[in-house]
């Protein structure tokens, strides 16, 4: 039976390779695969941007001790939102999008929601170490 470890970095990898190849969405690859084409690689770039983030996230739980293990927990969270949200704003900048004006905002109101989670999952888990020590009261 293979270890943790070892199913971890094989299913991390397997998510990162199908998520890169998903979010460039080749012409040649899909012809050579087989599969079929999409009319726009908006739809597949936002699964590759989903699955890199999963695939970042499997790795990153890798490194982790199985005992401080609880499942892909915030970081593995914020790796899936700052990938997805990233990007579907690229889209959103770059991707020449023929759409309503609510769909851009509905588009930029999913991205600052998932990238705002990410940055506060973010911050949250990098200040987990950190101890406030509560001030004492002050006696009269």
């Amino acid at each position: 039976m293979p270890s943790r470890r070892t199913l971890l970095f094989i299913d991390g990898f397997v998510n990162l390779v199908l998520g890169i190849l998903l979010l460039f969405f080749p012409d040649w690859l899909v012809s050579a695969l087989g599969i079929p084409t999409a009319e726009s690689a908006f739809y597949p770039n936002l699964l590759g941007a989903v699955l890199t983030g999963i695939g970042i996230a499997l790795l990153v739980e890798r490194s982790r001790a199985p005992s401080a293990s609880n499942g892909l927990g915030l970081i593995g969270a914020v790796a899936i939102n700052l990938c997805a949200a990233t990007v579907l704003a690229g889209w959103l900048v770059f991707g020449e999008l023929d759409l309503p004006r609510r769909g851009v905002f509905f588009l930029w109101g999913i991205v600052l929601l998932v990238m705002g989670l990410g940055v506060v999952e973010l911050q949250r888990e990098l200040n987990v170490g950190e101890q406030v020590e509560p001030k004492p009261k002050e006696v009269r």
